[in-house]
């Protein structure tokens, strides 16, 4: 019977592993147990002649509530007073989707205020054109 290698998973720097299997496996990752942040989970392969591989995976956990801002961005240049909408909005029960409350509200884009006069410029024109050149 061949032998299979052996997998150890850790997460981050931590000396004991989450778990140990023979290859090949299919794993679940709970990360409601660790907290929000930047994580990696680091899969140490050993097989049946003793040499090991390694490979890190980093990723990012969010359980927590998200948090959106609008009026201010990352490693922005400020000065005066600066209007700011901070929202905070949780996952709640992922088994039951609720519309009320669990949209971010944001400020419409610039885009959409100019489309709108592109278009109304355009209206007018046909109008004064059309109806009253005619």
């Amino acid at each position: 019977m061949e032998e299979k290698s052996a997998i150890l998973i850790f997460i981050d720097d931590e000396q004991q592993p989450v778990a140990s299997f023979k290859s090949p496996i299919n794993f679940e990752l709970d990360t409601r147990k660790l907290v929000d942040g930047d994580h990696f989970l680091r899969i140490v392969s050993k097989d049946p002649s003793g040499r090991e591989g390694v490979r890190k995976i980093p990723f990012i956990v969010r359980n927590g509530p998200d948090i959106s801002i609008v009026g201010l961005s990352e490693n922005d240049v400020v000065d005066g007073v600066l209007p700011i909408m901070i929202s905070a909005y949780g996952k709640g029960d992922q088994k039951l989707f609720l519309i009320d409350g669990s949209e971010t509200p944001r400020s419409v884009p610039s885009w959409v205020w100019l489309i709108h006069i592109i278009f109304g410029g355009w209206a007018m024109y046909y109008l004064i054109t059309n109806l009253f050149l005619n």
